[in-house]
């Protein structure tokens, strides 16, 4: 069975230009996009509004789906996770939580170098 999952890259702009959403997980010490598993009875778009607001606090809307990534999770399991541009609707600021401990906003070169994996800065690039 393929896990399904789904995430944003969640954009805004601001006096650096065109700034990344990146969100570092304790628990893998990794800097990565905001993604999580769909919930029984989600499709991928909920789950990813979802997901997004679970780790980040941010109130998004769906701009464009900017395709999947398949790879093998931590247990050797498939994993599929689609993704969309996100635009920013509400930001109340980030607070800590049991997923995420820090989040930045970074130019898309910063998000590069601080992305823990290929297919994250995959999809930055392509942003």
């Amino acid at each position: 069975m393929i896990v399904q999952a789904a995430g944003g890259v969640i954009v805004r702009d601001s006096e650096r230009g065109t700034e990344v959403c990146v969100v570092h997980r304790p628990h893998r010490g990794d800097w990565s996009l905001p993604k999580g598993k769909l919930d029984p009875g989600e499709d991928f778009e909920e789950a990813a509004l979802r997901e997004v607001l679970e780790e980040t606090g941010i109130e998004c809307r769906l701009e464009t789906e900017l395709g999947s990534v398949n790879y093998e999770d931590q247990k050797g399991r498939p994993k599929e996770v689609r993704y969309w541009r996100m635009e920013v609707e509400h930001d109340p600021g980030f607070t800590p939580n049991n997923e995420v401990d820090e989040l930045r906003w970074c130019t898309r070169e910063e998000a590069l170098d601080l992305l823990t994996y290929e297919h994250d800065r995959a999809l930055v690039a392509d942003e």
